[in-house]
């Protein structure tokens, strides 16, 4: 006898969820430019990442009986490869958000930030421009909103060793 079961995903349960990471290299942060194709922040500059897939870990031998562990490390280490050709290491936690996309799917994205370990940068076709910057020279580019804040906390950890949580405008 066979069953066919049906699983519905209860909408408000339903997201995708991403990492983003800032990467640090002889003290400027890399931000790249989205191509106008992207349905979300279209032309926006930002920084690496992207979303989680089950492939990510799903066909990869677990880490106990139960669980995967450095999903999010491990998928920084992918994006940043697949849009940058860049490797990174020493990836730490910065903060996360969420949002609504334009075609309605909410979104999480945890921020992390890492160090350049190798590799010269070379863009996908999601993205059409980079630039190696201070934080006096973000100022000058269009970022998605938040990206310049975040680039304050870590500008301000790396200076102070002290981390300020983000901050309501």
């Amino acid at each position: 006898m066979y069953f066919c079961f049906l699983m519905i995903m209860d909408p408000n349960k339903a997201h995708y969820v991403a990492a983003t990471a800032i990467i640090v290299k002889d003290g400027k942060y890399l931000i790249v430019k989205r191509s106008e194709k992207e349905k979300a922040f279209p032309g926006l500059w930002t920084v690496p990442g992207g979303k989680l897939e089950l492939n990510d870990y799903s066909k990869k031998p677990k880490d106990t009986e139960d669980c995967w562990y450095n999903i999010f490390e491990n998928l920084i280490k992918r994006e940043v490869m697949e849009e940058t050709k860049l490797n990174v290491k020493n990836i730490k936690y910065l903060t996360s958000l969420s949002f609504i996309r334009p075609d309605n799917v909410p979104t999480i994205v945890v921020s992390f930030f890492a160090d350049h370990d190798s590799g010269e940068v070379d863009l996908n076709n999601e993205l059409v421009d980079h630039a190696w910057v201070d934080l006096k020279e973000a100022k000058k580019f269009e970022l998605i909103g938040g990206i310049y804040e975040e680039l304050e906390m870590l500008d301000n950890f790396l200076k102070n060793n002290y981390f300020n949580e983000w901050k309501n405008k």
